[in-house]
């Protein structure tokens, strides 16, 4: 197949942008469990305050310093509403999960994306589905089931409903990651993108939030309760904190990695987010990392390596000696 591996620079920009995401976005189990411990406020509430605070934050910083980042065509803010209707049910989804199986369990479950990802990529972005890029899969997601725990026969004592709800959170989280491709490809910036996306998000969940009877676990019980935290003023700025640190850092990033390399690359190096969580708890939380834990870290950090190598490898290799393409297929032209 004619390679389509980024320039060596571009490989390089997008797996330090890759990096720095996974590991911002691993605090964000610190800023939710104490918002869940403390407060005990219902997870899909959690998550339609924390798309509208991003949402809310990013607003007044590109209307005043990038205004010209917030217009966009119609054609591109219909495809901007789908996706932010994608990251609203991954983010309910993921709540959903973890109401059903418990975290060690959606954190398997969820990081299946990896794999999800490079197929989706491979089938619908053209994207390069390769022996290096299955391995790497492979040694990610058996380093997600070690560092969440899942060997513990006591975690899978779950029903069908909650594995198929945790499957589809993971390729929730694929499809998320391929739509930001997609929209790097569009020519949208990757803060325009997160503004429009954690917008709509907040809307859907507001709708989730309001659903009659009480349909989705973890929804407000009455409309009042969207309020959930009151006059708390620590619980508030603890939430903005979650919404303006690490959720707006880490997925900004993330979606401006997407520019450089492949979804599922990217996606790939978003498995290490189950090891810094780890750490990050080691030292702040007291929880200490077992063999098992340290093993299964070892495995994601070797495959996202591996993969990096790889990549770099291909990049220098002379155009006549890689593989053909399927037949059939054209030559992406997704990244270059």
């Amino acid at each position: 197949m004619s390679t389509n591996t980024p320039p060596r620079s571009n490989l390089t920009r997008g797996y330090t942008l890759a990096l720095m995401s996974a590991a911002i976005l691993s605090t964000t189990a610190i800023f939710i469990r104490y918002l869940t411990q403390t407060y005990h406020i219902p997870s899909l509430v959690l998550a339609f305050w924390r798309d509208g605070l991003v949402a809310l934050t990013l607003l007044p910083v590109l209307g005043g310093l990038y205004p010209r980042l917030l217009p966009v065509k119609r054609p591109l803010l219909i495809y901007l509403v789908v996706y932010g209707l994608v990251l609203a049910v991954f983010n309910a989804l993921w709540t959903l999960s973890v109401a059903l199986n418990g975290a060690a369990v959606t954190t398997v479950l969820a990081y299946c994306s990896a794999a999800f990802t490079a197929l989706l990529g491979w089938w619908f972005l053209n994207e390069r589905l390769d022996w290096a890029k299955l391995l790497a899969v492979v040694l990610c997601l058996g380093g997600c089931v070690l560092v969440s725990g899942a060997l513990d026969p006591a975690v899978w004592q779950t029903n069908w409903v909650g594995i198929l709800t945790g499957i589809l959170s993971g390729l929730g989280y694929a499809v998320y990651s391929m739509m930001g491709r997609s929209a790097s490809q569009r020519g949208l910036s990757p803060w325009t993108t997160l503004f429009y996306t954690f917008g709509f998000a907040t809307v859907f969940l507001l709708l989730f939030n309001l659903l009659p009877g009480g349909l989705l676990p973890g929804a407000a019980p009455r409309p009042a309760d969207l309020c959930w935290l009151g006059n708390s003023l620590t619980g508030w700025g603890i939430l903005f904190l979650l919404a303006a640190g690490p959720t707006i850092a880490g997925f900004g990033l993330y979606n401006v990695s997407l520019g450089y390399l492949p979804s599922s690359v990217a996606n790939l190096v978003a498995t290490l987010e189950p090891a810094f969580t780890a750490v990050i708890a080691y030292f702040l939380l007291g929880e200490r990392l077992n063999w098992v834990q340290l093993g299964g870290s070892l495995l994601i950090l070797t495959g996202v390596v591996f993969l990096r190598l790889y990549e770099g490898w291909l990049r220098d290799v002379p155009a006549g000696d890689t593989v053909q393409p399927r037949p059939g297929q054209q030559q992406s032209r997704t990244a270059r």
